[in-house]
């Protein structure tokens, strides 16, 4: 068993109906209050107080660098933040992890002062994985519910349900029973980042039937590099595929479907996973886009170049 540091960063799990002020719940319990009646925390530190949707880059990048450095000394790392960006804050302390102590993302459905708040359970149980010798090397991983989830796969399924996290395309990798670790499998991670800022301009551009390619060409000017969400198994129409093949900065592509898979030589109409492949895209076919848009920003942030994004990007594709 690990030393375990909490790392706190506002979310539901720390709000209060009425505490602001104002109507409705706030975040106001800090990583002392968190932590107050929960064994095996070593320390507990507050970084911010804020929504996930309040969150931006440079609080996103801070929180990450603090967990990997902690990770790094060997300890086990648990972050509690806002549920409505999990995704990205996972997948980007996934790509500052090294292959130590993992960093253990959690947070609550149900606000503190509710009845039958989910926090207190996520926190035991998320402190549980992060002090456990056989969670080495798992990079970022989200623990919800009694279940553990990849960085990588992990989406928010449902907006109010205590069981609000998913990994549609392969399932969990494990779960927690009495604070005892259960791992069903070991994620593929990819390569480690060690970016310096997020202040790029990456636009998610999704596409639709009978998309003309406006939104493509307007949303790529002056951008940094691009999110692109191709339509089933990698498939553009043709108006967008013509807009993709003039655009010279990076352009990652994501899936519609939650349990996206990437074809690559099934079909061969105009606008086929041949054509977008052929114009140059980096394959993202298993990460939620907003996954895939800070993963981006990471990987422009620690200077790589088109070559070297499919080592961020295509792993296990």
């Amino acid at each position: 068993m690990r030393e375990v540091i909490l790392l706190a960063a506002g979310g539901t799990i720390s709000s209060v109906e009425g505490a602001s002020g104002r109507p409705g719940a706030t975040p106001q319990l800090d990583a002392a209050a968190l932590s107050a009646e929960l064994p095996g925390v070593a320390e507990a530190r507050s970084l911010r107080a804020v929504n996930g949707s309040q969150l931006t880059n440079d609080d996103a990048l801070a929180i990450a660098r603090a967990a990997a450095a902690e990770a790094d000394g060997g300890r086990g790392v648990v972050v509690t933040s806002g549920t409505d960006t999990v995704e990205e804050l996972a997948v980007l302390c996934d790509a500052l992890a090294g292959d130590g102590p993992p960093v253990i993302v959690t947070g609550a459905i149900r606000p503190a002062s509710s009845p039958g708040a989910d926090g207190p359970a996520n926190l035991r149980d998320a402190v549980a994985v992060a002090a456990a010798d056989q969670t080495a090397g798992l990079g970022a991983v989200v623990c919800f519910a009694g279940e553990l989830h990849a960085a990588r796969t992990v989406r928010k399924v449902d907006s109010t349900a205590p069981h609000a996290f998913g990994s549609p395309r392969g399932g969990p990798i494990g779960r927690v029973v009495e604070q005892s670790v259960e791992l069903y499998a070991r994620p593929l991670r990819g390569a480690r980042l060690a970016p310096e800022r997020l202040d790029f301009d990456v636009p998610i551009v999704s596409t639709w039937l009978g998309d003309d390619g406006r939104v493509l060409r307007a949303a790529a000017q002056g951008a940094d590099g691009i999110v692109l969400v191709g339509l089933g198994a990698g498939h553009l129409p043709p108006p967008v595929l013509a807009a993709l093949r003039e655009l010279d900065g990076p352009v990652v592509l994501a899936l519609r479907p939650e349990r996206g898979a990437l074809l690559r030589e099934t079909y061969g109409f105009e606008g086929s996973e041949r054509d977008v492949l052929a114009a140059g895209v980096v394959p993202a076919p298993g990460l939620a886009p907003p996954a895939a848009r800070i993963l981006l920003l990471a990987a422009l942030g620690a200077g790589l170049d088109r070559d070297a994004l499919d080592s961020v990007f295509t792993v296990g594709a």
